[in-house]
Formats: C-alpha cells, sequence, structure tokens
C-alpha cells in the first residue's frame, strides 16, 4: 500500500507533524511493506533540519523522521519553502531530499492514501 502524508504546519507548537510521524510509524508497523512517503511543505520543512536540540523528554521530528528513513520510507521537503525559509541541502537530516510539486503531484496520483496535516 503506498501512502503519502503531506504536512504543512511548523515542527514545534503544534502536534500535527508529531502525529503525522506517530500515525507513519504506526502504519510502518502495522505493514512492514508499505510504502511511506512523507512530504514537508510550508514551516514542516524545518521538521528536518539537522542537528535539532530538544529538551529531555520532548519529542524531537528530526529523530521521527529518521525512523521512517530507517523503515525504508522516503522524506521529501518542498524546494520553494526550503527556499523561503533560507534552508540550504547541508541544512536537512541525512537522507532526506529536496523535491519540487510536480514530483508530489507524480506521487500523490499514484498513492492509495493521502493524508495531509
Amino acid at each position: 500500500m503506498k501512502s503519502l502524508l503531506i504536512l504543512n504546519d511548523p515542527p514545534y507548537g503544534t502536534e500535527r507533524c508529531y502525529n503525522a510521524l506517530r500515525l507513519a510509524h504506526a502504519l510502518a508497523k502495522q505493514a512492514p511493506d508499505a510504502e511511506i512517503t512523507i512530504f514537508l511543505m510550508a514551516d514542516a520543512v524545518t521538521a528536518a533540519r539537522k542537528g535539532q536540540k530538544t529538551p529531555e523528554g520532548y519529542y524531537n521530528l528530526e529523530r521521527m523522521l529518521k525512523r521512517v528513513l530507517l523503515g525504508k520510507g522516503r522524506v521529501l521537503l518542498c524546494g520553494t519553502c526550503m527556499d523561503a525559509r533560507g534552508m540550504m541541502d547541508d541544512d536537512i537530516t541525512d537522507g532526506a531530499l529536496r523535491s519540487t510539486m510536480d514530483e508530489l503531484a507524480v506521487i500523490t496520483t499514484s498513492a492509495e492514501r493521502v493524508m495531509v496535516f
């Protein structure tokens, strides 16, 4: 099953990104052969910034994204959104990739589930 999760909210301050990634982890657990793609747009692109330091006991979205990547999922970032926030390719966690709206369109048409957070 191909699942696409599109995240828009900032990584901290709301729990939408956190809950989306919790769902991605649960989907991967339920169906290990599932193809999971996370597409970060708008302020959500900063969830993939490398080197995040969060307080002890607080969730860390960089680590959560790495877990998706280790499970053979994909993490893609809107390049236009990255540019608007001054993010370079070197700023993002290893394994995550800059992407485009055209690529999102292709992934959306092939996905069996699309969820927007």
